[in-house]
């Protein structure tokens, strides 16, 4: 420090006790009332439509009996006791507290604790595969489960690049072009169990299949607005997303014999939908909505899992998870592990995550949390290794325990 000034003091821990009590406070307390949240009651915790919080009893306390229109005592918005909603990230760390309301540290801790066993360890970099001139602009990443090759869509002059389990170069196909089963712009792949190459292309609003020479076998367009992800089922049926309708779709087809079977929407009034991945033991669907807020830097993302009869079975989004966290979580890509833990990537963090069991959210472990610099894509190999499509560096990154 220069001469005269003041050398920084640590800051006292009853002190550093103090804040964190009381920024604890002010998260759980209704800043009205200022009485506590509660899960249930005149206590539950309401959005207004401009992102304040109220409890359910000051709410109907600004309506009035009548339930007229009111002001948010904060920003003076008016709004209607119809438009409020449950607080979701304040309900579901209210459930992470308990009943007795420990403190949100012991609380995490507690929670950690008890999950230590059922979570995976770090992973390991084993190799890479690609970088520039191989692959440019990478967008999607699949493995095969029986051949154990990689197949990466980018936008090279062949958009599909097949990588063997050992890393060499197999093939390249899907000409940049014009013609009917050309690529031009993919935004992701997958391979079916009978090893089909499928893409969805944005350039075009398609869904485009390959048989394993490269060869195209079929196109579908069935009025996509903007067919994005895609991951396919243990049967060879094919879960897609459309970002625009905000849909999610069963696409059925005999790819062998080029003859589309069904194509029906199962899911519908998503947020702009993209990555998406099917667990190939349960049939459960995870999806990623891309949340658009007003303001810059505002874009969130959502993490919903549907069961195979696509009942909602569990959701955490980036306003939830920072709420338990110290960090904003961007999701761009999405797995289910062997054990159906959801694992995700997180491109402000530039690392991968495991959000455990849709039943167990809210989990927060690293498995990955240096060596990345723009992670858009993710898989399993048959192997168990986890497949991580860099597009910061034009890579693919395999890591294994």
């Amino acid at each position: 420090p220069a001469e005269g000034a003041l050398s920084p003091q640590p800051v006292p821990p009853q002190r550093r006790m103090a804040a964190e009590d009381e920024a604890e406070l002010s998260l759980l307390e209704c800043r009205v009332c200022f009485e506590r949240y509660s899960p249930g009651g005149q206590r539950r915790p309401r959005n207004l439509p401009c992102g304040h919080v109220l409890c359910q009893d000051c709410v109907w306390a600004l309506g009035g009996p009548e339930r007229r229109r009111f002001e948010c005592p904060f920003c003076r918005r008016a709004c209607g006791s119809a438009e409020t909603s449950d607080c979701l990230p304040l309900l579901q760390l209210l459930e992470v507290l308990g009943p007795d309301g420990d403190s949100i540290s012991s609380a995490l801790g507690r929670s950690a604790a008890g999950a230590a066993g059922s979570v995976p360890a770090g992973l390991g970099l084993r190799q890479s595969l690609g970088g520039w001139g191989s692959l440019v602009n990478p967008t999607g990443v699949a493995a095969c489960r029986r051949s154990g090759r990689l197949v990466v869509a980018h936008d090279g002059k062949k958009r599909i690049h097949v990588f063997s389990p050992s890393g060499s170069c197999l093939q390249r196909f899907g000409e940049r072009g014009d013609a009917g089963n050309d690529i031009k712009y993919p935004l992701d792949v997958t391979v079916t169990s009978d090893g089909h190459v499928v893409v969805t292309d944005g350039g075009d609003r398609s869904v485009k299949a390959f048989d394993v020479e490269g060869k195209g076998v079929l196109a579908v367009r069935e009025d996509f607005c903007l067919p994005w992800g895609l991951d396919a089922t243990a049967e060879g049926e094919v879960i897609l997303t459309d970002s625009e309708a905000g849909a999610l779709y069963r696409l059925t087809a005999d790819f062998k014999n080029r003859k589309l079977k069904k194509c029906q929407m199962i899911r519908a009034q998503l947020i702009s939908p993209r990555g998406v991945a099917v667990s190939k033991s349960s049939g459960a669907v995870v999806v990623i909505e891309h949340l658009k807020a007003q303001g810059l830097n505002n874009s969130s993302t959502r993490v919903k899992v549907f069961s195979a009869e696509m009942d909602l079975i569990g959701q955490m989004d980036s306003f939830g998870l920072n709420l338990l966290f110290p960090a904003k979580i961007y999701t761009s890509a999405v797995a289910f592990d062997k054990e159906d833990r959801v694992i995700v990537t997180d491109v402000c963090s530039q690392a991968v995550i495991c959000l455990g069991k849709p039943e167990e959210f809210p989990i927060f472990n690293p498995l990955i949390s240096h060596g990345l610099a723009y992670p858009m894509g993710l898989t399993y190999m048959a192997n168990n290794s986890l497949v991580v499509l860099d597009s910061g560096d034009h890579s693919v990154k395999i890591y294994s325990s």
